[in-house]
């Protein structure tokens, strides 16, 4: 996610902020260190580049919202102390993610001069390895008035990558452990390196074919992908298809889902369904009906209308849930549900609780009912049958995201489907609720002030608590990973600077007045190594906006994909060669954030703007500042010969327009980047915006604007295999990548 992604999007409802404490006067000195010990930065860069202290308020809500008391000196002091204590209070840690085929060691905490042993249960049952232990003396400490001390043991340099258990015992007393060994480098992306990809990037919703129910479906994604598989692309990227809200209204956005564990069943594909061939005739006749109902929507070019495709697709999808499934297929559904385990019956449990249950309803943030609870018990009893739906429900949208994984392999994709994985969930989200327990309390996340938003931006997004997370062995993140990479080839990771730190809003605050707190990214980025490797998938991160140099050098070292959006890469004030670019990245003209690249050029965007009150400065400057860039780029495309003098686009020049665009993809096909990435709304010539930050539905329908072409109308799946534009442009692609090839 760069910092505009989520502006636009309206305010979920968040909790009541906390009883605000009166905070003592505090030693700045000692609450500092404090933060730095609980890994909270003290200070940010700001939009002007400048650094900025946070406030000393602030740092001790953000310390709160991580357990930790600091509202007086005796506070912090005794927080400080506890720092020290807390590892040998523990026999164990409570993670260790190591990479494979480098030395590790465990600190193993028993009392002074007993007896220590390690082992280490493979995953699976496939056998048990023995730490050993090293001669490595540290002084005991008093811990509780017990003397203990600290053994060291080293880790077999030659273990499995997975999931492992650390078994620890001493004298009768014992612990355990995960223990992951994760790849030191991913190397799902090096065939890329021998021969370079390129896929189409897009927003499925807005994908519509003459069979869809109004919105893109996980059969219009299988048939994109044939579509272009077979003119050469090796994926196709979308937008993160995580659930929404079980009934309607949904939320728009899909960087702002349920959960992001599971899928939305917007997506579904009625017809798909295997059991739709043994419906009756009356209610064969009813589900057609259904489907007459919002037939219209599909020819709407304007906008899109999830709420009343989600209740048309809802009645029918009872319908089929009710018809006696075959033995096969109701194994096949008992053993999806036997793999997805419990994380299933808490996302199903609280779907069938938000059918009528508003999202400030008080059983959400009452303790009594929380998950594990007897009350939330006696309600997974008594909703049996909806909860049986619900998991049902993501069984279909399991089997038809397989179904489209497979057709796009068979299309000749080396990757197929690239899934987007969102930065979190709402504050009212399933996620939220189920795993509250290694979420951070009363804080949001979000940006600091910078240069996208001069205010801070507040995503209204619960963050992990990173010690909580360890302590859960960071079973709920491996769990998301394993199933967005079930039936995919690739990850998208949305603001893959979070996993390194994000910027904490504590209720009640500014969006402005946050701080950056810091995670285990060796932890995170690991895991997401190791479940990418075991699902032959690649990944890319989404490394745009503010972040620490060091990063993007730490993320290709570990094998992961950055991001290079042309628009963006400027060496000084020239827009940067093509051979300057990152060989480990995902290289595309355009991005979700921004126009399509017809109106890009166009300057639609800054008309729109201006009509929305969005502007800092007068239109007429912004245009003038706009057309400048534009010029520069055009001035390297004809520099590479791509461009000639004179040409450019604008309204009514649709070959000029069609012309640039084809040049700015052939010469990003000149950067050594692995992947190349092509938006569909680029090939057919769409010029509408699919999201236009800072703004809300009222002024602008963010992520409602169905596909269409350089006059608005639809373009459907199935004209696209006789559309000139968008065989033109992949033709064009293919051929500078992989030499030249007819277009179907």
């Amino acid at each position: 996610m760069t910092a505009s992604d989520q502006q636009h999007a309206a305010r979920p409802t968040r909790p009541a902020d906390p009883p605000a404490a009166a905070p003592g006067p505090v030693d700045p000195h000692l609450l500092q260190r404090l933060a730095d010990a609980h890994g909270v930065g003290t200070s940010f860069q700001g939009w002007d580049g400048l650094p900025h202290s946070v406030a000393e308020a602030t740092l001790i809500k953000v310390l709160a919202a991580l357990g930790v008391e600091a509202h007086t000196n005796q506070h912090i002091e005794a927080a400080l102390a506890e720092v020290e204590l807390a590892p040998w209070r523990r026999m164990l840690p409570a993670a260790v993610v190591i990479k494979q085929g480098e030395p590790a060691q465990v600190p193993f905490h028993v009392r002074d001069g007993a007896t220590a042993s390690l082992t280490i249960a493979l995953e699976g049952g496939a056998g048990s390895r023995e730490a050993v232990q090293q001669d490595i003396w540290i002084q005991p400490r008093e811990v509780d008035g017990v003397s203990t001390g600290r053994a060291t043991f080293s880790l077999p340099e030659d273990l499995p990558l997975g999931w492992h258990t650390l078994h620890a015992e001493s004298e009768g007393a014992t612990a355990s452990a995960v223990l992951v060994v994760t790849p030191a480098r991913l190397g799902t992306a090096k065939p890329l390196e021998e021969r370079r990809g390129w896929g189409l990037a897009t927003q499925l919703y807005s994908v519509r074919s003459k069979r869809s129910w109004g919105i893109g479906d996980f059969s219009d994604l299988a048939d994109m992908a044939a579509i272009s598989g077979a003119r050469g692309a090796d994926y196709v990227l979308v937008n993160p298809l995580h659930a929404a809200e079980p009934v309607p209204p949904v939320q728009p956005s899909p960087y702002s889902p349920s959960t992001r564990r599971f899928f939305n069943p917007l997506y579904i594909r009625i017809e798909a369904i295997p059991e739709l061939a043994y419906l009756r005739p009356r209610k064969r006749a009813a589900l057609e009906k259904l489907h007459e109902e919002v037939a219209g929507l599909n020819r709407d070019g304007a906008r899109l209308d999830r709420d009343a495709v989600y209740a048309a697709k809802l009645q029918a999808l009872e319908m089929l849930y009710h018809t006696r499934r075959s033995p096969s297929r109701q194994a096949a559904f008992e053993e999806f549900c036997r793999i997805s385990g419990s994380g299933l019956d808490d996302f199903a449990l609280w779907s069938a609780i938000r059918e009528d249950l508003a999202p400030g309803d008080p059983l959400w943030v009452d303790p009594a009912c929380a998950i594990g609870t007897p009350e939330a018990e006696a309600l997974r009893e008594k909703l049996a049958d909806r909860i049986g739906f619900h998991r049902w429900l993501q069984w279909i949208c399991d089997e038809q995201l397989e179904s489209a994984q497979q057709a796009a392999l068979r299309s000749g994709m080396r990757l197929g489907v690239v899934h987007d994985l969102a930065v979190g969930v709402d504050h009212n989200s399933a996620d939220a609720w189920t795993l509250g327990r290694v979420l951070a309390p009363n804080t949001s996340v979000g940006a600091p002030p910078d240069m996208y938003n001069q205010q801070g931006q507040d995503w209204g997004q619960p963050p992990w608590h990173p010690a909580r997370l360890a302590e859960a062995g960071y079973e709920p993140f491996r769990n998301m990973l394993a199933n967005v990479l079930r039936h995919a080839g690739g990850i998208r990771v949305d603001h893959i600077l979070g996993l390194f730190r994000l910027w904490w809003i504590p209720m009640g605050n500014a969006p402005g007045d946050g701080a950056y707190v810091r995670y285990d990214h060796e932890a995170l980025i690991g895991i997401l190594a190791l479940e990418a490797h075991r699902a032959g998938a690649v990944v890319i991160g989404e490394d745009l906006g503010t972040f620490e140099p060091w990063v993007r050098d730490y993320l290709a070292a570990r094998g992961i994909l950055g991001t290079s959006i042309l628009w963006f890469e400027y060496d000084g004030d020239s827009p940067l060669a093509p051979e300057k670019y990152r060989t480990q990245a995902l290289a595309s003209v355009n991005t979700h954030d921004l126009p399509p690249t017809a109106g890009y050029l166009a300057g639609d965007h800054v008309g729109l703007r201006s009509r929305l009150g969005l502007l800092e400065r007068s239109e007429e400057e912004e245009r003038a500042k706009h057309n400048a860039s534009l010029e520069k780029m055009f001035a390297l495309l004809r520099e590479r010969g791509y461009l000639s003098e004179g040409t450019a686009a604008g309204p009514g020049q649709q070959s000029a327009e069609e012309h640039t665009i084809e040049a700015l993809h052939l010469l990003l096909a000149q950067s050594p980047s692995v992947l190349l990435g092509v938006a569909l709304v680029d090939a057919v010539g769409e010029r509408r915006l699919q999201n236009q930050p800072g703004t809300t539905e009222a002024l602008y329908p963010n992520w409602q604007v169905p596909l269409g072409g350089p006059d608005g109308r639809p373009v459907y799946l199935d004209d696209l295999p006789g559309n000139k534009r968008f065989n033109g442009l992949l033709a064009a692609v293919e051929g500078s990548l992989h030499g030249s090839r007819s277009a179907d």
